[in-house]
């Protein structure tokens, strides 16, 4: 097991999450201090490892053919841990793990590319740094960021960001820089920049961190999506702080899954002004790796997407 999750953390990391919770309290405590938005208890090192685990198994049944599609309900998420520390409520970065093994255990599967989809409304920094120069993962990304002063702080959700060595350009990240981002923003986004890029991508499985913080009533995501997005988005559950917004989010996608009729929602919402602006950036970035980002956009072809494109997918949500 701890080979499994030597994949993508220290043993060091391993090990702390392995012991936390036969501490004292007191010590549990004063170890998660050390780390930014962490905290542990009795439960922790279990929990963990069982979520991770099932990520795991859930991957590798869809793999293998003996499911179409999974959605891994687990709690501790993931997307923040990194490969030396927990961070932002994760301490094993469980779709990271998951990828890693089918993608080096389990060769024999035939999953050599794999694309994830981070939909939760922080960006998904440890997910994007264990992946980061591997051109078989392709990471995306589309989060608040405000300018770096929106959690994980910094420059590391920037659109500059677009990977390194041999994975150049198939890191991708897409930062709102206000709150009140709606469907119409999504739904843009993915006609423009993800499923053209995933169409050249050709991935053999797509992973979704399905955090539901950024729909509509979340009192920390602050933006705007409705269980319809989720539903014709169709991701994967790791965060969602508000439970309303995050059983309806949920339950939409799990009725797509089960292949019946998605959500229906009369809409004439338009793309924010600020949106056009920044899927014509992230193009621009990462245009030399894929040219067919390459032309530039007019804002009435971008105010056309009003839904996204569909394609079918093995889809295992997080």
């Amino acid at each position: 097991w701890d080979n499994h999750l030597a994949l993508v953390h220290s043993g060091k990391h391993i090990q702390l999450i392995k012991n936390i919770s036969s501490r004292k309290n007191s010590t549990m405590k004063r170890t998660a201090e050390r780390f930014d938005s962490i905290y542990f208890n009795e439960g922790s090192s279990e929990a963990s490892s069982l979520a991770a685990g099932s990520v795991i198994q859930a991957a590798e049944k869809v793999a293998k053919g003996e499911l179409d599609s999974a959605f891994a309900i687990v709690r501790p998420p993931g997307h923040h841990a990194e490969k030396t520390e927990p961070m932002g409520f994760c301490l094993y970065n469980n779709i990271a793990i998951a990828a890693s093994f089918l993608l080096n255990r389990r060769p024999k599967l035939g999953v050599g590319k794999i694309l994830i989809v981070d939909w939760d409304v922080h960006h998904g920094n440890g997910t994007q740094k264990m992946f980061y120069d591997d051109p078989r993962v392709l990471t995306f990304s589309v989060h608040r960021h405000d300018s770096g002063e929106f959690y994980p702080y910094g420059n590391d959700g920037s659109y500059s960001m677009t990977g390194e060595g041999a994975g150049a350009g198939y890191n991708i990240n897409v930062p709102w820089e206000n709150d009140s981002c709606g469907d119409a923003d999504y739904f843009a986004v993915w006609d423009h920049i993800l499923i053209p890029v995933a169409r050249k991508f050709n991935p053999d499985l797509i992973m979704v961190a399905a955090g539901f913080d950024a729909a509509l009533g979340d009192p920390l995501g602050g933006c705007c999506l409705s269980p319809y997005a989720y539903s014709v988005m169709l991701h994967k559950l790791m965060e969602g702080y508000d439970l309303v917004s995050l059983a309806n989010s949920a339950k939409a996608c799990v009725e797509v899954l089960l292949q019946d009729k998605p959500l229906t929602r009369s809409s004439v919402d338009l793309p924010l002004k600020s949106t056009a602006l920044v899927i014509q950036t992230v193009r621009q970035a990462l245009s030399k790796y894929w040219p067919v980002l390459a032309s530039e956009l007019t804002d009435e072809v971008i105010n056309s997407s009003r839904r996204p494109s569909q394609t079918e997918v093995q889809l295992l949500l997080v």
